[in-house]
């Protein structure tokens, strides 16, 4: 079963960190947590026409928040760190 490239990818990452990456030409994503490294660097290349070089892929905890004086836990999810081969860039325009 073949899922689509957009079901692979959720979003981009965006914090201080992850932006500062780009100078390495390293990008952060939010994927599906089923999704292995080999379709989350096909899924890259087709969506943005760039090569890719490296996948890194980690699973994030939720954490614990006290929230209106009730303890919630944020939802846990999958985070890829994309290594693009030198010279190729991924357009900041295209991640919103």
């Amino acid at each position: 079963m073949m899922e689509s490239e957009y079901s692979i990818l959720i979003g981009p990452v965006v914090t201080e960190k992850a932006t500062s990456l780009a100078t390495f030409n390293q990008y952060v994503f939010k994927v599906a947590p089923w999704a292995n490294k080999i379709q989350i660097k096909e899924a890259i290349q087709k969506i943005f026409k760039v090569k890719v070089e490296n996948v890194r892929t980690s699973m994030c905890r939720g954490k614990r928040k006290l929230r209106k004086g009730h303890w919630v836990r944020r939802s846990a999810y999958k985070r890829a760190v994309v290594t693009l081969v030198k010279g190729s860039q991924i357009d900041p325009a295209a991640l919103t």
